[in-house]
């Protein structure tokens, strides 16, 4: 599939929350739009998670919101995991298993050396959680998300959590990651495949 747009020209140049954060914080008014739409998990784990497809740790991927139009994810370079829509930033993503449904996500840019990995923020405030960059570490329970199939009929389709706290779109805020209590998560993630991982991943 291909992705117009600055997504879409993406290209690589080299080569998941603790038990003691607090629990992220409700949003006042909660997200709005296509983002507010219940999103429910598939019954069966996602084909894509063997040796080949998105989830093997050997492809990387592009990621962009269901219903969020031709805006991509990006670890910015102010260190945070925003919408963009141009070529800014760390865009191009490897989710890197860790055993069962967990995976570092790491991320690079077209000029990178290197990756970054996402990893679970707490403001220690009242702001909700949120995605920064972080050096990697596969120990870190803050870096080790954990990668499903949502039943919303594309293959493609994920949800992405952090210890019970879901990747969602909120209006005030961007993209934080919330405890649903007995909700369903709002927000799912089109991976679109750019090519194999850059070597050593």
């Amino acid at each position: 599939m291909v992705l117009t747009g600055a997504l879409g020209a993406c290209a690589v140049g080299g080569p998941p929350g603790a038990a003691s954060e607090p629990q992220a914080a409700s949003e006042p008014g909660g997200a709005t739009g296509a983002s507010s739409v219940p999103v429910a998990v598939s019954a069966s784990p996602p084909e894509k998670s063997s040796t080949r497809g998105v989830l093997s740790g050997t492809r990387q991927v592009t990621m962009v919101r269901v219903g969020s139009f031709e805006s991509g994810l990006s670890l910015t370079e102010a260190g945070g995991l925003a919408e963009v829509d141009d070529d800014s930033g760390r865009q191009l993503f490897v989710p890197t298993p860790q055993g069962g449904r967990r995976f570092l996500i790491k991320a690079y840019s077209r000029t990178s050396t290197g990756a970054l990995c996402w990893r679970v923020h707490n403001p220690g405030d009242t702001r909700p959680l949120v995605v920064r960059a972080a050096a990697c570490a596969a120990e870190d329970p803050r870096q080790q998300f954990e990668i499903v199939a949502a039943s919303t009929g594309d293959p493609q389709s994920y949800l992405i959590s952090n210890s019970g706290a879901f990747l969602r779109h909120s209006a005030q805020s961007g993209l934080i990651l919330e405890e649903l209590g007995d909700g369903s998560p709002t927000s799912s993630f089109r991976f679109i495949d750019n090519g194999p991982a850059p070597a050593g991943r």
